[in-house]
């Protein structure tokens, strides 16, 4: 059974930092791309960014750029998103989510993240940031 089941989300003041993990289960980890979206009430999915399965290339959403850090621990089966520097406009549910034909590079060169291509998803955790 695949499983992506994400933690690390709550509450943080403006300027503050959390480090959500996603750990993975259920289907060969290294060989898919995996990715971070997130959805705040009211408005569509959005991709925050993915890091390829093979050479480990990145992608940002422009506004996160800077401040949010996509890792992955292939041993672990586990991925990570690292933000700092946290705004109010961050505030939403973030999900984690693998993708097996490694469309990173497709948002890489164009700068569009779309949640079709992902096959697998986390339940989702909220993140909260106060102004």
């Amino acid at each position: 059974e695949v499983q992506l089941v994400e933690s690390g989300g709550g509450l943080v003041q403006a300027g503050g930092s959390l480090r959500l993990s996603c750990a993975a289960s259920g289907f060969i980890f290294d060989d898919y791309a995996i990715a971070w979206f997130r959805q705040a009430p009211g408005k569509a999915r959005e991709g925050v960014s993915c890091i390829s399965s093979s050479d480990g290339s990145t992608y940002y959403v422009y506004s996160v750029k800077g401040r949010f850090t996509i890792s992955r621990d292939n041993a672990k089966n586990t991925m990570y998103l690292q933000m700092n520097n946290l705004k109010p406009e961050d505030t939403a549910v973030y999900y984690c989510a693998a993708d097996p034909l490694n469309y990173c590079y497709t948002a890489q060169a164009t700068g569009d993240m779309s949640s079709f291509d992902y096959d697998y998803w986390g339940q989702g955790t909220q993140v909260t940031v106060s102004s």
